[in-house]
């Protein structure tokens, strides 16, 4: 490394962001004061709900009249909400949109609860009746599945005062997830540290990960340390958020007779429960293969122990092309290519019409993700840095959009908003199209080499980390279902345990790692991490199909929104998520890698 030097690399604000480079959200609502305009006229929607009620026992166009009115006001309340949520997110510490958020969270209690009657009317109509509505008025058809969804859950709804209450209180419940948000984005203060160049940079959650891709061991070693000393100051308040979020879970479980959390978490989407326990399952039969990649890692970085900041150091040479957001455009068009004309098109809106908030700035919101309704574009938000990293993250994101777009555009509103056990397919069938597009664009048998890490790298962090998490998330609710302390020391305690499980005893028994749980923000989702695993071992075997046989049933299954259960939806596209064959599959596509990458780095030495 470089002589320390002492100039210090700071963060831009908000307003030093080229504007080419920000999402434009004057697509949502041109100016707050329309923004204002519309979230009164919901106020007064809201209000008058309350005049459909007890209507639709009458015939089936007081059905449709109350199904067309309350669509309409929930399509309004979520295009509100994505404003202020992205508005919010684009520097946390703007005053005003913090407002806008909190402001939007409790009109969305309130929109809720205005409809509580709703679900339990719906589940007091007679079958009978039911059928003689669709029979006498073919405009409920398009209505079918929406309603077929809330009936399978009849024995889990309460009485209209309950799920009034329950909807009022929505905002209260979120309350855990929003202190995890503002203490992690807006209040926790990292110190500076040192880069490769060997210059003082303020840390944040974006550079963090490009830090620990260092090749200087002393610049991932510091990034470590540094980042989990300042979130072991805080791990009692971020245990005490996690923990009162997940007794919500278990509150609402028990109340609406689920047996357990993860049951209520699944049934929504008809998902049984032995989808996630066959992930966490057959994921730990396949330990061994991890396993086998830290060792590589220990000999060719040559440890004599290997850490949890040695997970991510290339084992090869770091390649010296740099990827720009420019050049990022191209390879992204190129790859997606392979979908056809009707996807690369709105690739391409995507990137001119400024759905993308790219760079890091001083309170952006860290991660990256792709948020949008029916009625806005699906916009994605990065904290760009310049590496493959950030190239994967935009291929990944944008088949979240292309996936949104697709289905907002396939299906009516009320069967529209897929299912988030199917997001993670997209996004990921993506991934693996580009790794392949990267292995097959080279004759740089060390550029490859670089490119099947980074794959064994994505597959642990996606498939093995994710598990992990999934494992943990399950014991949380078990431990908390069974009244047991869930303190920072016991979740420590846990985490600990359950990394070294998984790592194995190639890996050094790190303490600051039992801290990581504190940083996840996934952990506040509600039984949603496992669903990253599941999606990239089911991506696995699309990408392979899409590659052999085109892409028509993939593109059906984009546009399928929420007219289908998700497993019946998936398995038209060609994987069954019911039975282990796709997860073998995904392991096998792993250790063939992983051999080849150990027979190229053997042919170097």
């Amino acid at each position: 490394m470089r002589a320390m030097e002492k100039k210090k690399i700071a963060l831009l604000a908000r307003t030093e962001i080229p504007t080419e480079l920000t999402w434009d959200l004057t697509k949502i609502f041109a100016t707050d004061a329309a923004f204002e305009t519309e979230v009164h006229l919901i106020t007064t929607m809201a209000g008058a709900m309350k005049q459909y009620r007890q209507t639709m026992q009458k015939d089936a166009d007081a059905l449709v009249s109350v199904l067309e009115t309350l669509l309409n006001l929930k399509r309004r309340i979520e295009k509100v909400y994505v404003y202020a949520s992205l508005k919010n997110d684009e520097d946390t510490n703007n005053k005003r949109y913090q407002g806008y958020f909190a402001r939007i969270q409790k009109l969305t209690a309130t929109v809720y609860a205005s409809f509580a009657w709703f679900e339990p009317e719906v589940l007091a109509l007679p079958a009978e009746k039911l059928a003689h509505y669709y029979e006498s008025d073919a405009r409920l058809n398009a209505y079918r599945h929406f309603l077929d969804q809330i009936r399978l859950q009849k024995k889990h709804f309460l009485s209209e005062k309950e799920e009034g209450l329950l909807a009022a209180a929505s905002d209260i419940f979120a309350a855990p997830e929003n202190i995890f948000g503002i203490l992690n984005n807006a209040d926790l203060k990292f110190p500076t540290v040192h880069n490769d160049q060997g210059q003082t940079v303020e840390l944040s959650h974006g550079l963090f990960g490009k830090l620990l891709e260092s090749t200087h061991r002393a610049v991932r070693k510091e990034a470590f340390n540094a980042l989990y000393q300042t979130y072991e100051q805080f791990q009692n308040t971020f245990a005490t958020a996690l923990t009162a979020h997940v007794r919500t879970h278990n509150f609402e479980a028990q109340i609406r007779n689920y047996a357990t959390a993860k049951r209520a978490a699944l049934a929504p989407d008809n998902l049984p429960t032995a989808v996630y326990d066959l992930l966490i399952a057959r994921v730990n039969q396949f330990l061994p293969l991890l396993q086998r990649y830290v060792k590589l890692r220990k000999q060719v970085l040559k440890l004599d122990e290997v850490h949890m900041y040695d997970l991510y150091a290339p084992i090869t040479a770091v390649p010296e092309k740099k990827y720009s957001f420019s050049t990022a455009k191209k390879i992204t068009l190129e790859v997606l290519a392979i979908f056809g004309t009707e996807y690369l098109e709105i690739v391409k809106r995507a990137f001119s019409e400024r759905w993308i908030d790219v760079c890091e700035n001083r309170g952006k919101r860290d991660g990256a993700y792709s948020s949008g309704t029916y009625d806005t574009p699906p916009y994605i938000l990065l904290n760009w840095q310049n590496n493959l990293e950030s190239l994967y993250t935009l291929v990944h994101e944008m088949g979240h959009s292309v996936h949104s777009y697709l289905s907002n555009h396939r299906q009516a509103y009320q069967n529209s908003d897929y299912s988030i056990f199917v997001a993670e397919i997209a996004s990921t069938t993506n991934e693996n199209l580009l790794t392949q597009y990267l292995l097959e664009n080279t004759t740089d048998t060390g550029f490859k080499a670089y490119i099947l890490n980074h794959y064994l790298d994505s597959f642990k962090g996606t498939v093995y980390r994710q598990t992990q998490f999934a494992e943990f998330e399950d014991w949380l609710h078990i431990q908390d279902a069974a009244q047991k302390p869930l303190t920072a020391k016991e979740l420590n305690e846990k985490y600990l345990a359950l990394n070294q499980h998984y790592y194995g005893p190639s890996m050094q028994k790190d303490a600051l790692i039992a801290l990581e749980w504190t940083r996840i923000p996934h952990f506040y989702y509600n039984y949603y991490v496992y669903q990253y695993a599941t999606g990239f071992a089911a991506a696995s075997a699309l990408a392979a199909k899409i590659r052999d046989e085109g892409p028509k049933d993939y593109l059906r299954f984009l546009s399928t929104g929420n007219s289908q259960y998700p497993l019946e939806a998936v398995k038209r596209a060609g994987v069954d998520m019911t039975t282990v064959e796709y997860l073998d599959a995904a392991f096998a596509i792993f250790q063939r890698r992983l051999a080849e990458l150990e027979g190229l780095l053997r042919k170097k030495s």
